[in-house]
Order: C-alpha cells, then structure tokens, then sequence
C-alpha cells in the first residue's frame, strides 16, 4: 500500500513540524503579538500538512475533482451534502435521546428559542468545516489512492483507523514562561499522550472506527464525499449542540456507556453504529443502483432536463 504510506508519512510529518519549528515560529510572532505557544503549534502542523497535501496529491495522480471525491456538478452535490446532513441529524438524534433517557446527558438551564436556534446553527457550521477537510483528506484522495492499489475494502478500512487514531492527537497547553527550546517536542508528547493509555481510548476509538467504517461505505456506493460530508457534518452539529446544551450525568450505572473523550460518543453509540450503518449503507447502495440504471437509459440525461411538454 504505497498511497497509504505517503498518506501516513504526511501525517507523521505535520507532527514533525511541531517538535521542529514550533518554537522557532512562536519566536517570530507569539511575544510580539501575545499568541499563545499550542497556536502557534497547531497552525504550524496545519500549514506543513496542507502543503504537504497538495505536493502528494499532484505526485498520486490524486488532484483531480474525481479523485477527491467532487465529480458531481455542484448543484448535485450540494444536494447530496444537504441529504446527508439531515440523515446525519436523523440517525443521531434517537441515540441523543436514549442517553438522555439514561440520565448520561442532563440538560443545562433551558436556551430561549434564539439561544437555541444560534447553538445549533454554530453546531452544524463548525460540522461542515471539520467534515469538508476530513472528508477531502480521508474519504477523498487517501480512499481514492488506496483503493487504486489494493481495492476497496482496504481503503475503507485503512481511512476508518487514520480518522479514528487522528482524534487522539490531543490539545496541550505550555505557559508563556515556560517555552524554551524544546517545547516543540513536549508539545508533540502531550498531544499523543493518550495513545499511552489505550484501554481508556478504546471506547471512543472503536466507535470513531465504526463511524468511519460507515462513511468510507458511503464512499464506496455513491463514488463521491458528498454524503460523507453531510453526514459527518450532520453528527457533529448534533453533538456540538448536545455539549453546549447539556452536561454528562454522573454516578449512574451505566455511566461506562459514555466515553471519558467528549461525553457522548462510547459503547452505547457504537452499539448504534451497526443499526443506522446497515440502513445508511442499503440506502446509498439502492440510491447508487437506481442512477446507474436511470444513466443507463438512452435520453434519459435529457429527459431529466427536459420535463414532456403536455400535448
């Protein structure tokens, strides 16, 4: 698997650039301008993995919109990315209200309408903008390039582990006073401090693995990200949302349903996976069948453009 190493090579050195030039970087601008030192960390991997993105991209054969996953007109997609938000809201939302039932979310001080209408909103955009970038890495060029080489369930699988191992790439903090020369390497060591203690991840990284499992067969069926994207846009807004408005219960019973990682995702979410994957994975595979057979009907393109006129 040659794409699958570059990808994870690329990775490796995003996280490179923060033992190496964090510290030199936040010299030039953090004093200055009072940015504090894991910013300057995090937009310094950013930048080294977006450049790195378009320089592996052009060197597969990846940079084409096929390859990414856009090969839809735009119009198609955005109705496709706008299918999957609302079946991304509708399969959430039953596990939401279970976990609610079950007292592990107990809810805050009641929002007012506006307060409300403005979490979700903030919800379901931060949503799209963490699925369009994970979802063109993930789902788009590294499934395209794994799949060109070892087929289809390897790059379900392969992307599934990157996604759910990447969330683990922790926040941590160094004080101002206490940067110095080798903060970039405590930076790296505290954001993969988790991976030292795997038992306490593996709720949360089996059920991200799950999910992921059920976007690349998303992928795979409909042959682009568009409902990649709206359904991972489609859960995070909900539990974005689920977060701000509400608390993790504790000193319940089932309180090891719930992972300790945001508070909602956990053992009764990835019992949940299997029940919307086999509905999400029929639906776009059905949906998939269905165009291929309209595509096939000579005229029917036009057809579609043209509706009969009545006689």
């Amino acid at each position: 698997m040659k794409s699958l190493a570059w990808f994870l090579g690329l990775i490796a050195a995003g996280l490179v650039a923060i033992a190496v030039l964090a510290w030199p970087a936040w010299l030039l601008v953090g004093p200055a301008f009072g940015i504090p030192f894991h910013r300057v960390a995090s937009r310094v991997a950013m930048l080294a993995l977006l450049v790195g993105f378009v320089l592996l991209a052009r060197h597969l054969g990846l940079a084409d919109r096929a390859s990414l996953g856009y090969g839809l007109p735009r119009r198609r997609f955005v109705a496709e990315t706008t299918l999957g938000v609302v079946l991304g809201i509708a399969t959430m939302l039953p596990v939401i209200a279970l976990l609610f039932a079950l007292d592990l979310r107990e809810p805050k001080d009641l929002a007012s309408g506006t307060a409300l209408l403005r979490i979700a909103l903030a919800g379901l955009g931060s949503g799209l903008v963490v699925a369009l970038i994970e979802e063109t890495f993930l789902r788009g060029a590294m499934y395209t390039g794994i799949a060109r080489e070892s087929g289809a369930r390897a790059a379900i699988i392969a992307t599934a582990l990157v996604y759910a191992a990447t969330h683990f790439i922790g926040r941590y903090r160094i004080a101002a006073a206490d940067v110095d020369a080798g903060s970039g390497l405590d930076m790296l060591a505290g954001a993969l401090a988790a991976f030292a203690r795997p038992l306490g991840i593996l709720d949360a990284f089996l059920c991200l693995a799950g999910v992921g499992v059920l976007l690349g067969l998303v992928r795979r069926y409909s042959g682009h990200i568009a409902g990649c994207i709206g359904l991972h846009a489609g859960w995070v807004g909900v539990i974005a949302t689920v977060r701000e408005l509400s608390v993790r219960g504790t000193g319940h019973r089932y309180e090891w349903l719930v992972s300790d990682y945001d508070g909602v995702i956990g053992w009764l979410v990835l019992a949940w996976i299997p029940v919307i994957g086999f509905a999400l994975a029929r639906f776009y595979a059905r949906r998939a069948t269905a165009n291929a057979a309209a595509a096939s009907v000579p005229g029917a393109a036009d057809q579609r453009r043209e509706p009969r006129q009545p006689l």
